[in-house]
């Protein structure tokens, strides 16, 4: 049995499958060329991030697939309804990648609210020369205890960073389509763990109340974006909008208007329109923070995604070859 990790997978979860007698090639073949190559090498399954895309038209040129993995939460990259209609396992790793993503939205959180982004692109240029003026434009920070958190789809991630930010002292308030009853856990390292139990409250309440609004909701099936013009709008002017979800839930054109008009007073970017080549006008907007979709990308997330894909993969193709 020989599986392409497209996007690659960690050496714990390579380990795992090799152990199962699965061989595992973590080589890159450009999407042109997958159907090609997936044949000509026999591959069984195909393991995928947010780089590679498996459509209609490589599943059904790939005869012999019998699963396809997505190293993460979202799965818009894939044609997951009509694979499964082919008899095709299609599974993601939910729950591996939450604490990781949640630490980089407070990084974000924190930096913003001391402007760390910004000072740090001034001070190797300016600080020699400007020290009192940049001294003085960054004099207004704010402290993130006591201040309102919304969180926007409140499932794994947005819970994790639920108790993240209650741990800083902050009030969390959430809303979701499909809201839960159960309480967030918020554990204290050598102290056990304590129940907080967050609101679930309507969207227009979120941006109206929240001092900073965190995004963990998928791309809409309508391509429309969960924050544009009418939402920016309705939030506070001096409030933080985090977006670590997915490119296009925000409506980037919109966000720089509402940035430039005052209407906002921070962004925080994780993931963009038009992924790899995101908007020149957004990365060089200096009111916006800015890291290169890496909300999984820690060394531990990876680990939890590789064992967890490997025993799915194991499972069904014990299934296959039973």
């Amino acid at each position: 049995m020989k599986v392409l990790a497209n996007d690659g997978i960690s050496q714990s979860g390579i380990d795992h499958l090799t152990k199962a007698g699965v061989e595992v090639s973590t080589e890159k073949v450009a999407q042109e060329d997958l159907a090609k190559v997936m044949n000509k090498e026999g591959y069984v399954g195909i393991l995928v991030r947010s780089a590679t895309t498996v459509r209609r038209d490589l599943i059904d040129a790939v005869p012999g697939l019998k699963f396809i993995g997505r190293g993460g939460v979202g799965m818009d990259n894939i044609d997951v309804e009509y694979a499964r209609s082919k008899g095709i396992a299609v599974f993601n790793t939910p729950a591996a990648s939450s604490q990781s993503v949640a630490e980089l939205v407070m990084a974000h959180m924190f930096s913003a609210a001391r402007s760390l982004f910004d000072s740090n692109r001034l001070m190797p240029t300016q600080g020699s020369s400007e020290f009192k003026a940049l001294k003085k434009k960054y004099a207004k920070g704010m402290e993130l205890r006591g201040k309102t958190l919304g969180i926007v789809g409140f499932g794994r991630i947005g819970r994790a960073l639920a108790s993240y930010a209650l741990g800083c002292g902050m009030k969390v308030i959430s809303t979701d389509k499909y809201p839960s009853d159960a309480p967030v856990k918020l554990h204290i390292e050598g102290h056990g763990s304590i129940e907080v139990q967050v609101p679930n409250i309507s969207f227009d309440q979120i941006l109206k109340e929240s001092d900073f609004i965190s995004l963990h909701v998928p791309k809409q099936e309508d391509g429309s974006a969960v924050i544009a013009k009418a939402e920016l709008e309705k939030m506070k002017s001096n409030a933080v909008l985090i977006n670590a979800a997915r490119g296009g839930v925000v409506n980037e054109a919109d966000l720089l208007g509402a940035l430039e008009a005052g209407q906002l007073k921070y962004a925080a970017l994780d993931v963009f329109d038009n992924e790899p080549t995101p908007d020149g006008k957004v990365l060089s907007h200096e009111k916006i923070s800015l890291s290169p979709h890496i909300g999984a990308a820690t060394t531990e997330a990876q680990g939890r995604i590789g064992v967890e894909l490997a025993e799915q993969i194991l499972e069904v193709l014990g299934k296959t070859i039973a």
